[in-house]
């Protein structure tokens, strides 16, 4: 700030808060925000109590180091994903396992805290965000469609209004400032639950580009001080997308 530098980025705090996956289902549950049924494990033989208390062999249950990113640590606890099945059906790095399988993996060992779910099996949406000081003044979901490791190369824009709804709560509780993201994922009851925040630009942000919409172009002039709103034109609900491979050729 010295040199008149600013930086489109939330507090410190916040951006902690945000981020430690324990802290955020914490602080949203206390605030009255409905999430996923959850418990934190420090031990493999605490995560096998907690997934049998969320009904595993019979559902699915997720679980998650409370700090990471990119999916790392992620895996779905799935009584059917049987090991000599996933070698001749599931490519490297399906994130499907059996509890039997993580509990031989994680023996005694010392493990960080780790979230114990309920699996969401519904459809799963990601909202592109621009708030100001946790108050939305964009917010776009989209339906993801496909995936291809965890980053959508399909989908849909949606006006859902239960996600708009949802989301703002959640931002709201978090202050979250800028460019932000939210995921979220239908639970077996029909409600939409968070997956995670990402508090900055998502990878995809870029199809909102397709509707005119240029975030990042957004989110400079909000730290610039200029009026958003006026600039943000109307999204185009329905419009779909497709994110592709280009070859690129050229001699040495």
């Amino acid at each position: 700030m010295e040199i008149g530098t600013r930086i489109v980025v939330s507090d410190a705090e916040q951006l902690h808060a945000a981020n430690d996956k324990l802290k955020l289902m914490q602080t949203l549950q206390h605030a009255g925000i409905p999430v996923a049924k959850f418990y934190t494990a420090k031990t493999a033989s605490e995560i096998a109590e907690y997934a049998h208390k969320l009904g595993y062999p019979h559902k699915k249950v997720c679980i998650k180091p409370a700090l990471s990113n990119g999916s790392r640590g992620m895996r779905i606890l799935d009584a059917g994903a049987g090991a000599f099945e996933a070698f001749f059906e599931q490519k490297p790095g399906n994130t499907y396992t059996t509890l039997e399988s993580i509990l031989e993996l994680f023996g005694d060992k010392p493990l960080p805290d780790m979230l114990v779910m309920e699996d969401l099996p519904g459809e799963e949406y990601t909202v592109d965000a621009l708030l100001d000081q946790g108050e939305p003044l964009l917010l776009l979901p989209r339906k993801r469609i496909a995936m291809n490791n965890g980053i959508s190369v399909a989908g849909v824009f949606e006006e859902n209004h239960e996600i708009i709804d949802y989301a703002t709560r959640v931002f709201q509780c978090m202050k979250l400032h800028g460019p932000n993201g939210l995921q979220v994922k239908r639970g077996e009851d029909g409600r939409f639950y968070m997956l995670e925040i990402n508090p900055r630009l998502q990878g995809s942000t870029t199809t909102a580009m397709g509707m005119g919409i240029n975030l990042p172009v957004l989110a400079v002039k909000q730290a610039m001080g200029s009026a958003i709103k006026p600039l943000i034109p109307q999204p185009q609900w329905g419009l779909r997308f497709v994110r592709y491979y280009e070859d690129a050729f050229f001699s040495e």
